[in-house]
């Protein structure tokens, strides 16, 4: 077990959450069943620290994890997500004057964010992570990427605007991690960070079992979110949530923010504390829940799968004792469809394969996706009952 937490340095952090077997990655790309089921676990541990409201994975060993080519997280394929993004796209532009600049993104994917920015601000663009895919990026925009890790500041790995989106959750030495990013930062004058992970928040008190995972080390709430950045030397420019409240987003710039007004949402280290005190009660009613809805269609014949075929998904079909009453994992990611979830085993299928299945329920794995699936089967000709998570 960690001795201090990773975020702040205080005590030990408080263990309240736990998960044994669990697979060590959701999106690695694998192309059986036996695979998928043979695929390495590991154990998990969710800690809280008292001082600052961070919450980590004790158990965790970034050794375990492999970030290669053929890991695929890609959401843009989603007209929803894709419409957030450029939103994000668009408020960067406008707020921080983000046009004809550098833009340099740490763990970038497959550059589906990067190319955005180059596109909308007529920018240059740079990433770096090493799961990157060549010939991912698009043709019509000026971006390169460093498939690498980002482990040290250099002059070229710096940029006007500097992005960070979902991979802070992904790190273990998270103070350490933002350190890094503020010298990078301080490279540039008037550089502007921003960054997105997870709300925490949302996830504790909706007992949300389907967002907890192995590679998920690090959980944020806006509280600890921004205190992180302040004691690394940042002064906050804006601290919300977005997404339907799913995610955190934090624009920041070099500068004294320790002394300056909290944002809203900071002050959150009692409502923090009441979820974690709470969930492990929440997600064992939401199992039950699921195992309940999965054993009544079991009994009426009836056939199921997920859409979302990601770390929702597998983590929604591993906590389940009945998980394989599922036959089929739908992704509208061509690069996910034919390979097969780790740890769950079920196929990923597209929604062409899907309205000839002609499913009875369809479980989409994010509410936010809901209307959008609706329609796309709706096209096909079906029109099966939904039920999210």
């Amino acid at each position: 077990m960690s001795e201090k937490c990773w975020s702040c340095g205080a005590a030990e952090p408080r263990p309240f959450y736990r998960l044994d077997g669990i697979p060590i990655s959701s999106c690695v790309l694998l192309d059986s069943r036996e695979a998928a089921l043979a695929f390495p676990k590991g154990d998990l541990d969710l800690s809280f620290c008292e001082a600052c409201g961070f919450v980590q994975t004790s158990l965790f060993d970034p050794a375990l994890l492999d970030y290669t080519q053929d890991y695929e997280e890609s959401q843009g394929f989603s007209p929803t997500f894709a419409k957030f993004a450029q939103g994000l796209v668009d408020r960067l532009i406008e707020v921080y004057g983000a046009r004809g600049k550098k833009v340099f993104e740490v763990g970038c994917g497959k550059g589906d964010f990067l190319a955005m920015l180059c596109r909308s601000g007529d920018n240059v663009g740079l990433g770096i992570d090493p799961g990157y895919r060549e010939g991912r990026l698009p043709g019509d925009v000026d971006a390169s990427v460093v498939q690498a890790f980002f482990t040290e500041p250099k002059p070229e790995l710096s940029g006007d605007l500097i992005c960070c989106r979902h991979t802070l959750e992904h790190i273990q030495a998270v103070g350490e991690f933002v350190d890094l990013i503020r010298r990078s930062a301080e490279q540039t004058e008037g550089s502007v960070v921003f960054f997105e992970v997870p709300d925490t928040a949302r996830i504790l008190h909706e007992g949300a079992f389907w967002d907890v995972y192995y590679e998920h080390c690090s959980y944020f709430t806006l509280g600890s979110l921004g205190r992180l950045f302040r004691r690394s030397g940042f002064a906050l420019r804006s601290l919300r949530t977005g997404y339907d409240d799913q995610y955190l987003l934090l624009e920041a710039q070099v500068g004294d923010g320790s002394g300056a007004e909290t944002l809203l949402g900071e002050n959150d280290l009692g409502e923090v504390r009441a979820g974690v005190e709470s969930f492990v009660q929440a997600t064992n009613h939401a199992i039950a829940r699921w195992e309940a809805r999965l054993e009544e269609a079991k009994n009426e014949g009836k056939k199921v799968v997920i859409w979302g075929a990601s770390s929702k998904g597998v983590a929604f079909l591993t906590s389940l004792r009945n998980g394989d009453v599922v036959e089929y994992a739908a992704d509208i990611n061509p690069y996910k469809q034919g390979k097969f979830l780790p740890g769950a085993g079920q196929e990923i299928v597209g929604p062409d394969f899907i309205a000839s299945y002609a499913p009875d329920l369809v479980i989409p794995m994010n509410p936010i996706y809901l209307e959008e699936i609706r329609s796309d089967l709706a096209e096909r000709g079906i029109h099966p009952e939904m039920l999210a998570v």
